[in-house]
């Protein structure tokens, strides 16, 4: 009973899994592990890693059974740790993990990336596994991700304060001649823009290929006791666009909610025009239109 408890213990801080070192550990030998395999306590994942009461893992149970499978110095990285740092939605793929070069061996529904070494700086420790920091995460990705989508990640990796720009500068710093690092630059270079959504990102993208300045990007405002984040604010015309994405604006209570703002907005002045993720996308000439006459641009 004690052995189970400590298991038990160690499972819940590693999202239900562990390793057979780690069962050994706890007091179970090879005996004791085999009677818990066949009762059901126990679940084989990987050859000398487990899980621990139900077979059924979640996400981030899938990669630390990935990790502890790739022996004690393995690394969580690329598109597994981005999904463990929710800087992207994880989709069923092989688990990235990084081990030495020479060490490792190719498992089921891992994906080993090799190296020769680690800098300590770009290694974090969460839940009892290794795992790349998120600027690492990033400079990993940059290799191999089309611009559009690494954009999009490292706008809302900022936006959500899962990386900043000082971190991302230094890894760059010291890795110039990384695969990505390039594209990373490049992006830092064009002037980083926090955004909280995919529709924010696209609105940006089209100001800036039609060659309107770049707004301010969900900026305070303080109205009639108010704090008000518009979604692009041009502070010196007084223009703001609210973009109108369906997941967010179709129900009641938030288009009473976005009504209310914008007579606040209107009464202290600002010209609100609202854009949906249709206008944005599907009629991009009309669009820009319609914001060249709000910004005057055409006077």
């Amino acid at each position: 009973m004690h052995a189970d408890l400590a298991v038990a213990r160690l499972a819940a801080e590693q999202n239900g899994v562990v390793s057979a070192r780690q069962l050994h550990g706890c007091g179970l030998n090879s005996s004791a592990i085999t009677v818990r395999l066949r009762r059901g306590q126990l679940h084989r994942i990987h050859r000398g890693v487990y899980a621990v009461g139900s077979g059924s893992l979640a996400v981030r149970g899938t990669f630390t059974a990935a990790v502890l499978a790739c022996g004690d110095d393995a690394v969580l990285a690329r598109y597994a740790a981005a999904g463990w740092h929710e800087m992207r939605r994880w989709q069923p793929r092989r688990v990235d993990v990084i081990v030495r070069r020479g060490g490792g061996r190719r498992l089921p529904g891992i994906r080993l990336c090799f190296t020769r070494s680690l800098d300590r700086r770009d290694v974090w420790r969460r839940d009892n596994i290794l795992i790349t920091s998120p600027a690492r995460t990033l400079l990993d990705l940059a290799a191999e991700m089309p611009p559009t989508a690494l954009r999009r990640m490292v706008r809302q990796s900022f936006a959500e304060g899962i990386v900043s720009v000082r971190q991302l500068t230094e890894i760059l710093d010291r890795s110039r001649d990384r695969p990505g690092a390039a594209k990373l630059r490049a992006l830092l270079s064009d002037g980083y823009v926090p955004t909280r959504s995919e529709l924010e990102d696209r609105a940006l993208n089209l100001l800036a290929a039609a060659g309107i300045d770049r707004p301010d990007v969900n900026a305070q405002l303080v109205l009639d006791e108010r704090r008000i984040r518009p979604d692009l604010l041009w502070r010196d015309r007084n223009v703001i666009i609210e973009l109108d994405g369906a997941a967010w604006h179709d129900d009641p209570l938030t288009r009473a909610d976005d009504a209310d703002k914008q007579a606040i907005l209107e009464a202290a002045g600002h010209r609100v025009l609202r854009i949906t993720w249709r206008q944005l996308v599907d009629h991009p000439r009309q669009t820009i239109a319609r914001i060249g006459t709000a910004l005057r641009l055409d006077a």
